[in-house]
Protein backbone atom coordinates (compact mmCIF):
# COMPACT_ATOMS: atom_id res chain seq x y z
CA UNK A 1 0.00 0.00 0.00
CA UNK A 2 2.84 2.40 0.78
CA UNK A 3 4.33 1.80 -2.65
CA UNK A 4 0.97 2.52 -4.28
CA UNK A 5 0.60 5.69 -2.20
CA UNK A 6 4.02 6.83 -3.38
CA UNK A 7 3.12 6.31 -7.02
CA UNK A 8 -0.20 8.09 -6.46
CA UNK A 9 1.67 10.95 -4.83
CA UNK A 10 3.70 11.35 -7.99
CA UNK A 11 0.63 11.38 -10.18
CA UNK A 12 -1.03 14.07 -8.12
CA UNK A 13 1.53 16.57 -9.29
CA UNK A 14 -0.46 16.96 -12.50
CA UNK A 15 -2.23 20.28 -12.82
CA UNK A 16 -5.64 18.67 -13.08
CA UNK A 17 -5.13 17.01 -9.72
CA UNK A 18 -4.18 20.33 -8.18
CA UNK A 19 -7.52 21.73 -9.23
CA UNK A 20 -9.59 18.76 -8.09
CA UNK A 21 -7.83 17.87 -4.89
CA UNK A 22 -9.58 17.36 -1.63
CA UNK A 23 -7.16 19.36 0.50
CA UNK A 24 -7.63 22.44 -1.61
CA UNK A 25 -9.63 25.04 0.16
CA UNK A 26 -8.54 24.58 3.70
CA UNK A 27 -6.81 27.83 3.94
CA UNK A 28 -7.86 31.37 3.88
CA UNK A 29 -11.50 32.02 4.37
CA UNK A 30 -12.90 34.67 6.70
CA UNK A 31 -16.24 33.71 8.21
CA UNK A 32 -19.02 35.56 9.95
CA UNK A 33 -18.79 35.91 13.72
CA UNK A 34 -20.78 32.80 14.48
CA UNK A 35 -19.08 30.68 11.83
CA UNK A 36 -16.03 28.50 11.49
CA UNK A 37 -14.42 27.29 8.32
CA UNK A 38 -14.48 23.55 7.83
CA UNK A 39 -13.29 20.98 5.34
CA UNK A 40 -15.02 17.60 5.34
CA UNK A 41 -13.30 14.71 3.56
CA UNK A 42 -14.45 11.32 2.48
CA UNK A 43 -14.20 8.41 4.86
CA UNK A 44 -14.49 4.66 4.41
CA UNK A 45 -13.51 3.39 0.94
CA UNK A 46 -12.22 6.83 -0.04
CA UNK A 47 -9.68 7.14 2.74
CA UNK A 48 -6.70 5.94 0.67
CA UNK A 49 -6.71 8.74 -1.88
CA UNK A 50 -3.22 10.13 -2.60
CA UNK A 51 -1.86 12.86 -0.37
CA UNK A 52 1.02 15.28 -0.67
CA UNK A 53 2.84 16.88 2.29
CA UNK A 54 1.99 20.47 3.13
CA UNK A 55 4.60 23.17 2.66
CA UNK A 56 5.29 25.20 5.78
CA UNK A 57 3.35 28.45 5.77
CA UNK A 58 3.65 31.28 8.34
CA UNK A 59 0.90 31.46 10.96
CA UNK A 60 -1.76 34.05 10.34
CA UNK A 61 -1.72 37.26 12.29
CA UNK A 62 -4.67 37.74 14.66
CA UNK A 63 -5.72 41.04 13.13
CA UNK A 64 -9.36 40.81 12.05
CA UNK A 65 -12.06 43.35 11.33
CA UNK A 66 -14.34 44.10 14.32
CA UNK A 67 -17.29 41.75 14.57
CA UNK A 68 -15.74 38.99 12.50
CA UNK A 69 -13.64 35.92 13.04
CA UNK A 70 -11.47 34.52 10.31
CA UNK A 71 -10.73 30.92 9.51
CA UNK A 72 -7.29 29.89 8.38
CA UNK A 73 -5.29 26.83 7.46
CA UNK A 74 -2.53 25.89 5.02
CA UNK A 75 -2.15 24.09 1.73
CA UNK A 76 -0.51 21.16 0.07
CA UNK A 77 0.49 21.41 -3.58
CA UNK A 78 -2.97 19.89 -4.06
CA UNK A 79 -4.33 22.92 -2.22
CA UNK A 80 -2.87 25.97 -3.92
CA UNK A 81 -5.83 28.16 -3.06
CA UNK A 82 -5.27 27.53 0.62
CA UNK A 83 -1.60 28.34 0.60
CA UNK A 84 -2.23 31.61 -1.17
CA UNK A 85 -4.40 32.88 1.66
CA UNK A 86 -1.98 31.83 4.35
CA UNK A 87 -0.05 35.09 4.20
CA UNK A 88 -3.12 37.31 3.89
CA UNK A 89 -3.81 37.60 7.63
CA UNK A 90 -7.50 36.95 7.05
CA UNK A 91 -7.69 33.62 8.85
CA UNK A 92 -6.58 32.17 12.15
CA UNK A 93 -5.70 28.52 12.56
CA UNK A 94 -7.84 28.03 15.66
CA UNK A 95 -10.93 28.98 13.66
CA UNK A 96 -10.47 26.10 11.21
CA UNK A 97 -12.07 22.70 11.67
CA UNK A 98 -10.67 20.12 9.24
CA UNK A 99 -12.06 16.63 8.73
CA UNK A 100 -10.18 13.58 7.48
CA UNK A 101 -10.40 9.79 7.97
CA UNK A 102 -7.19 9.45 10.00
CA UNK A 103 -4.78 11.55 12.06
CA UNK A 104 -2.18 10.94 9.37
CA UNK A 105 -4.16 13.27 7.15
CA UNK A 106 -4.68 15.86 9.87
CA UNK A 107 -1.24 16.17 11.44
CA UNK A 108 -0.34 19.24 9.41
CA UNK A 109 -3.47 21.04 10.59
CA UNK A 110 -2.92 19.97 14.18
CA UNK A 111 0.65 21.30 14.06
CA UNK A 112 -0.69 24.71 13.07
CA UNK A 113 -3.26 24.77 15.85
CA UNK A 114 -6.30 23.97 13.72
CA UNK A 115 -9.19 22.01 15.15
CA UNK A 116 -9.67 18.56 13.63
CA UNK A 117 -12.19 15.76 13.55
CA UNK A 118 -12.84 12.43 11.88
CA UNK A 119 -16.56 13.13 11.48
CA UNK A 120 -17.88 14.96 8.45
CA UNK A 121 -21.24 15.41 10.14
CA UNK A 122 -19.55 17.10 13.08
CA UNK A 123 -18.16 19.63 10.63
CA UNK A 124 -21.67 20.56 9.51
CA UNK A 125 -22.98 20.62 13.07
CA UNK A 126 -20.29 23.05 14.22
CA UNK A 127 -19.80 25.24 11.15
CA UNK A 128 -21.96 27.34 8.86
CA UNK A 129 -19.40 27.85 6.08
CA UNK A 130 -18.14 24.56 4.71
CA UNK A 131 -15.80 24.03 1.77
CA UNK A 132 -15.94 20.65 0.04
CA UNK A 133 -12.49 20.17 -1.42
CA UNK A 134 -12.89 16.59 -2.54
CA UNK A 135 -12.20 14.96 -5.85
CA UNK A 136 -15.25 14.81 -8.14
CA UNK A 137 -15.72 11.06 -7.82
CA UNK A 138 -15.79 11.37 -4.03
CA UNK A 139 -18.04 14.40 -3.61
CA UNK A 140 -21.36 12.60 -4.06
CA UNK A 141 -20.57 10.17 -1.24
CA UNK A 142 -19.56 13.02 1.07
CA UNK A 143 -22.67 15.07 0.30
CA UNK A 144 -24.90 12.04 0.85
CA UNK A 145 -23.26 11.53 4.22
CA UNK A 146 -23.70 15.10 5.44
CA UNK A 147 -27.07 15.92 3.83
CA UNK A 148 -29.11 14.93 6.94
CA UNK A 149 -27.43 17.67 9.01
CA UNK A 150 -27.46 20.47 6.41
CA UNK A 151 -29.68 23.38 7.45
CA UNK A 152 -30.76 26.73 6.06
CA UNK A 153 -27.87 28.33 7.99
CA UNK A 154 -25.20 26.57 5.95
CA UNK A 155 -23.22 28.02 3.06
CA UNK A 156 -21.62 25.17 1.11
CA UNK A 157 -18.80 25.66 -1.38
CA UNK A 158 -17.51 23.04 -3.82
CA UNK A 159 -14.21 23.12 -5.66
CA UNK A 160 -14.74 19.69 -7.24
CA UNK A 161 -14.17 20.02 -10.97
CA UNK A 162 -17.03 19.05 -13.24
CA UNK A 163 -19.74 18.82 -10.55
CA UNK A 164 -22.52 21.22 -11.49
CA UNK A 165 -24.54 23.45 -9.19
CA UNK A 166 -27.62 21.51 -10.22
CA UNK A 167 -26.01 18.27 -9.05
CA UNK A 168 -25.03 19.85 -5.75
CA UNK A 169 -28.56 21.12 -5.19
CA UNK A 170 -30.08 17.74 -6.06
CA UNK A 171 -27.88 15.96 -3.53
CA UNK A 172 -28.62 18.42 -0.73
CA UNK A 173 -31.81 19.54 1.03
CA UNK A 174 -34.07 22.02 -0.80
CA UNK A 175 -32.97 25.66 -0.83
CA UNK A 176 -29.42 24.90 0.31
CA UNK A 177 -27.06 27.79 -0.51
CA UNK A 178 -24.31 26.38 -2.72
CA UNK A 179 -21.39 27.77 -4.72
CA UNK A 180 -18.86 26.43 -7.19
CA UNK A 181 -15.32 27.78 -7.17
CA UNK A 182 -12.65 27.22 -9.81
CA UNK A 183 -9.20 28.27 -8.56
CA UNK A 184 -5.80 27.85 -10.19
CA UNK A 185 -2.25 27.09 -9.18
CA UNK A 186 -0.93 30.68 -8.80
CA UNK A 187 -3.11 30.96 -5.70
CA UNK A 188 0.00 29.50 -4.05
CA UNK A 189 1.63 32.92 -4.38
CA UNK A 190 -1.55 34.98 -3.92
CA UNK A 191 -1.77 35.67 -7.64
CA UNK A 192 -4.58 33.29 -8.50
CA UNK A 193 -7.21 33.82 -11.17
CA UNK A 194 -10.46 32.40 -9.84
CA UNK A 195 -14.12 32.35 -10.78
CA UNK A 196 -17.13 31.50 -8.67
CA UNK A 197 -20.74 30.71 -9.54
CA UNK A 198 -23.69 30.70 -7.18
CA UNK A 199 -26.64 28.34 -6.91
CA UNK A 200 -30.30 29.32 -7.10
CA UNK A 201 -30.67 30.04 -3.40
CA UNK A 202 -27.42 31.85 -2.64
CA UNK A 203 -27.86 35.57 -2.05
CA UNK A 204 -25.76 38.64 -2.70
CA UNK A 205 -24.42 38.82 0.85
CA UNK A 206 -23.13 35.23 0.72
CA UNK A 207 -21.58 35.87 -2.69
CA UNK A 208 -19.78 38.98 -1.43
CA UNK A 209 -18.47 37.12 1.61
CA UNK A 210 -17.08 34.25 -0.46
CA UNK A 211 -15.57 36.58 -3.03
CA UNK A 212 -13.85 38.54 -0.28
CA UNK A 213 -12.40 35.33 1.11
CA UNK A 214 -11.15 34.15 -2.24
CA UNK A 215 -9.54 37.48 -3.05
CA UNK A 216 -7.08 36.79 -0.23
CA UNK A 217 -5.09 34.86 -2.81
CA UNK A 218 -5.70 36.58 -6.10
CA UNK A 219 -8.37 37.85 -8.42
CA UNK A 220 -11.87 36.38 -8.13
CA UNK A 221 -14.86 37.17 -10.30
CA UNK A 222 -18.41 35.90 -10.12
CA UNK A 223 -19.51 34.43 -13.44
CA UNK A 224 -22.35 32.38 -14.93
CA UNK A 225 -21.74 28.70 -14.36
CA UNK A 226 -21.30 28.18 -18.11
CA UNK A 227 -17.98 30.02 -17.85
CA UNK A 228 -16.51 27.65 -15.25
CA UNK A 229 -15.40 25.03 -17.80
CA UNK A 230 -13.86 27.78 -19.93
CA UNK A 231 -11.97 29.00 -16.88
CA UNK A 232 -10.71 25.48 -16.29
CA UNK A 233 -9.05 25.70 -19.69
CA UNK A 234 -7.93 29.34 -19.58
CA UNK A 235 -7.01 29.81 -15.94
CA UNK A 236 -6.34 26.23 -14.93
CA UNK A 237 -4.74 24.54 -17.92
CA UNK A 238 -3.50 27.95 -19.03
CA UNK A 239 -0.81 27.76 -16.34
CA UNK A 240 0.73 24.83 -18.20
CA UNK A 241 0.39 26.64 -21.52
CA UNK A 242 2.20 29.71 -20.17
CA UNK A 243 4.91 27.51 -18.65
CA UNK A 244 5.50 25.88 -22.03
CA UNK A 245 5.83 29.31 -23.66
CA UNK A 246 8.21 30.47 -20.92
CA UNK A 247 10.27 27.35 -21.42
CA UNK A 248 10.40 27.91 -25.17
CA UNK A 249 11.48 31.53 -24.71
CA UNK A 250 14.30 30.48 -22.41
CA UNK A 251 15.40 27.67 -24.70
CA UNK A 252 15.65 30.13 -27.57
CA UNK A 253 18.06 32.20 -25.49
CA UNK A 254 19.97 29.07 -24.47
CA UNK A 255 20.33 28.16 -28.14
CA UNK A 256 21.90 31.55 -28.74
CA UNK A 257 24.42 31.07 -25.93
CA UNK A 258 22.85 32.30 -22.69
CA UNK A 259 23.25 30.12 -19.54
CA UNK A 260 20.14 28.09 -18.77
CA UNK A 261 19.39 29.38 -15.27
CA UNK A 262 19.75 33.00 -16.36
CA UNK A 263 17.56 32.46 -19.42
CA UNK A 264 14.75 30.90 -17.39
CA UNK A 265 14.86 33.68 -14.78
CA UNK A 266 14.66 36.37 -17.42
CA UNK A 267 11.83 34.61 -19.27
CA UNK A 268 9.79 34.24 -16.08
CA UNK A 269 10.40 37.83 -15.03
CA UNK A 270 9.42 39.04 -18.50
CA UNK A 271 6.11 37.20 -18.21
CA UNK A 272 5.54 38.60 -14.71
CA UNK A 273 6.31 42.18 -15.70
CA UNK A 274 4.18 41.99 -18.82
CA UNK A 275 1.23 40.59 -16.87
CA UNK A 276 1.47 43.41 -14.33
CA UNK A 277 1.50 46.02 -17.08
CA UNK A 278 -1.57 44.50 -18.71
CA UNK A 279 -3.50 44.34 -15.42
CA UNK A 280 -2.44 47.66 -13.96
CA UNK A 281 -2.64 49.66 -17.17
CA UNK A 282 -5.82 48.08 -18.47
CA UNK A 283 -4.35 47.92 -21.95
CA UNK A 284 -5.30 45.41 -24.60
CA UNK A 285 -2.34 43.08 -25.28
CA UNK A 286 -2.22 44.26 -28.88
CA UNK A 287 -1.55 47.84 -27.71
CA UNK A 288 1.30 46.81 -25.44
CA UNK A 289 2.73 44.64 -28.21
CA UNK A 290 2.63 47.61 -30.57
CA UNK A 291 4.46 49.77 -28.02
CA UNK A 292 7.42 47.38 -28.19
CA UNK A 293 7.66 47.44 -31.99
CA UNK A 294 10.09 49.59 -33.94
CA UNK A 295 10.40 49.64 -37.73
CA UNK A 296 12.81 46.98 -38.96
CA UNK A 297 13.66 46.14 -35.33
CA UNK A 298 14.20 42.87 -33.53
CA UNK A 299 10.63 42.52 -32.25
CA UNK A 300 8.89 42.58 -35.62
CA UNK A 301 11.29 39.96 -36.94
CA UNK A 302 10.56 37.77 -33.95
CA UNK A 303 6.80 38.26 -34.22
CA UNK A 304 6.95 37.30 -37.88
CA UNK A 305 8.64 34.04 -36.88
CA UNK A 306 5.94 33.36 -34.28
CA UNK A 307 3.21 33.95 -36.86
CA UNK A 308 4.94 31.61 -39.27
CA UNK A 309 5.03 28.98 -36.52
CA UNK A 310 1.29 29.35 -35.86
CA UNK A 311 1.59 30.48 -32.22
CA UNK A 312 -1.70 32.38 -32.19
CA UNK A 313 -3.74 29.58 -33.73
CA UNK A 314 -2.05 26.96 -31.54
CA UNK A 315 -2.87 28.89 -28.35
CA UNK A 316 -6.49 29.37 -29.36
CA UNK A 317 -6.81 25.69 -30.25
CA UNK A 318 -5.29 24.69 -26.90
CA UNK A 319 -7.91 26.64 -24.95
CA UNK A 320 -10.66 25.26 -27.18
CA UNK A 321 -9.49 21.67 -26.75
CA UNK A 322 -9.13 22.00 -22.97
CA UNK A 323 -12.59 23.58 -22.69
CA UNK A 324 -14.18 20.79 -24.70
CA UNK A 325 -12.47 18.21 -22.50
CA UNK A 326 -13.69 19.98 -19.33
CA UNK A 327 -17.26 19.96 -20.67
CA UNK A 328 -16.89 16.29 -21.57
CA UNK A 329 -15.78 15.46 -18.03
CA UNK A 330 -18.68 17.49 -16.61
CA UNK A 331 -21.16 15.29 -18.48
CA UNK A 332 -19.78 12.08 -16.97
Amino acid sequence: MQHNDFRAGQRIQKTSDFLASRVWLRLHFPVAARSRLCFPEAHGPYRNRPRTPFPRVPRASPASPPGQRWARSISAPEAALLAGGADSGKVEAQQVLASAPTDRNLCHFQALGCQTTHSNQEVLQRCSLVIFATKPQVLQAVLTEVAPVVTAEHMLVSVAAGVSLRTLEELLPPKTRVFRVSPNLPCLVQEGAMVMARGLHAGNSEARLLQNLLEACGQCEEVPEAYVDIHTALGGSGVAFVCMFSEALAEGAIKMGMPSSLAHRIAAQTLLGTAKMLLQGGQHPAQLRTDVLTPAGTTIYGLHALEQGGLRAAAMSAVEAATCRAKELSRK
